[in-house]
């Protein structure tokens, strides 16, 4: 493939070229040239727009494909379609599958089926067997098949002790855990935010509490075992306070979060749309600020989609009985940017999705120069828009963004030699 972008912006913090208004070269999938203006030659495609600005490939730390066994919510085929749509040319694939990735066999089923695929996929085994929460793992025999990092996805791990099992083997194995924090125990059966609007609606509230209070005890955990561990979705106030103080006592622990967290608010849930039940749950005013403002001081380190497909059966239903999560692929960047574009920098978003994600995952740098695989991301950072459900190629529509204007274009992505727009 010999492609040339003409007039792009450069937004990667790892290339000398960051910020800088120049044509990119691609022959045959590597980056050959950077110059400020290059002329193309007979039969090369050029690439061309108003305000085109190009970083290193997106990731995504958090999919959900459904793949194996529920397919008819997602497929593997049908969840990278969306990412490529989002502008994600990578995605962590998490073990929310029936059964749950939790052998060498389902990792090498995930790594094959995607293999040919334009976005690559870094498949998530389960921390524990069968994701029962009472022994770990496979950890190693999934590790040589490909499993980047260990996960029961949105099921917490009650016991502590599995929790320091877990962290002393996954570091034995230069690999690292990653937990959901959510104590059943106080958020067990909460529907959405607990609070003022959830007692006027009349829904059984989760508990700020109930996250920050497992969060806490992991933390402590972590300090005391040594290893790696990352937080995929925060949601409070207090839960950035805890991971600011962990971060400062130099423990190696890492977090995120969900890109709907940091536009949307609990009052969404005033029409009792289904699609906005979520896990973590769409928190406070105070709490959104909160994150957003960490997100740009660095103390969150990765943005996520979070995308969490829902077939109808599992969404048409009242309230309390339908089954959290929304897609989020498509709609990811513009909902982070339109959050975000009054608090942080393009280049910290950037670096949320590019940057950041690939270094917790101890994946090789990707970045825009001379003579590197060109894995890009091509997009308009200003254009706004509204989100329709023609915008989502996934096999199932449950999202809460669907009529509300965001702000940023995908354009393409480059990977492994493919161009997809």
């Amino acid at each position: 493939m010999n492609l040339l972008i003409k007039q792009a912006t450069i937004v990667d913090s790892n290339s000398s070229h960051n910020g800088k208004v120049v044509d990119i070269l691609i022959e045959k999938g590597v980056i050959t040239q950077i110059k400020k203006s290059i002329t193309p030659e007979k039969g090369i495609k050029t690439i061309e727009g108003d305000n085109l600005h190009v970083s290193a490939g997106w990731l995504d730390m958090q999919v959900n494909f459904c793949d194996p066994g529920n397919e008819h919510k997602e497929t593997l085929e049908k969840g990278l379609k969306a990412a490529a749509k989002g502008g994600f040319t990578g995605v962590a694939v998490m073990s929310g599958t029936n059964p749950p990735l939790h052998n060498k066999a389902q990792i090498d089923y995930v790594v094959n089926k995607a293999k040919s695929n334009v976005v690559d996929v870094y498949p998530i085994g389960t921390l524990s067997y069968n994701q029962e929460g009472k022994d770990l793992s496979e950890m190693y025999d999934m590790q040589l098949s490909g499993a980047v990092a260990f996960s029961d996805y949105k099921k917490p791990i009650k016991d502590a002790g599995l929790i320091l099992r877990a962290l002393q083997y996954s570091n034995n194995i230069n690999s690292f855990i990653i937990t959901h924090c959510d104590d059943k125990t106080i958020s067990h059966g909460g529907l959405m935010n607990e609070g003022v609007t959830s007692t006027r609606l009349g829904l059984k509230g989760m508990p700020s509490l109930a996250e920050e209070i497992m969060l806490q005890r992991n933390i402590q955990i972590l300090e005391y075992t040594g290893g790696k561990m990352h937080i995929p979705t925060i949601s409070t106030k207090g839960s950035v306070e805890l991971i600011k103080k962990a971060k400062a006592k130099k423990l190696n622990i890492t977090c995120g979060v969900a890109a709907y967290n940091l536009l949307l608010d609990e009052t969404e849930v005033e029409g009792f749309d289904t699609n906005f039940k979520v896990n973590p749950p769409l928190r406070t005013k105070e709490d959104v600020e909160a994150l957003k403002k960490a997100v740009a001081d660095g103390i969150i380190d990765v943005i996520v989609s979070d995308h969490n497909p829902q077939d109808i059966e599992s969404k048409d239903l009242e309230f309390d009985l339908a089954d959290n999560g929304m897609v989020g692929l498509e709609s990811c960047f513009g909902v982070a940017n339109a959050a975000l574009s009054s608090k942080a920098s393009l280049e910290i978003l950037v670096d949320t999705l590019t940057k950041n994600p690939r270094a917790v995952l101890g994946l090789q740098e990707v970045s825009v120069k001379e003579g590197e695989e060109a894995n890009l991301t091509i997009f308009n950072p200003e254009k706004k828009y509204v989100f329709e459900k023609s915008h989502i190629v996934s096999s199932n529509k449950n999202s809460g963004f669907i009529g509300k204007e965001l702000k940023g274009e995908v354009i393409a992505v480059i990977n492994k030699d493919k161009f997809l727009n």
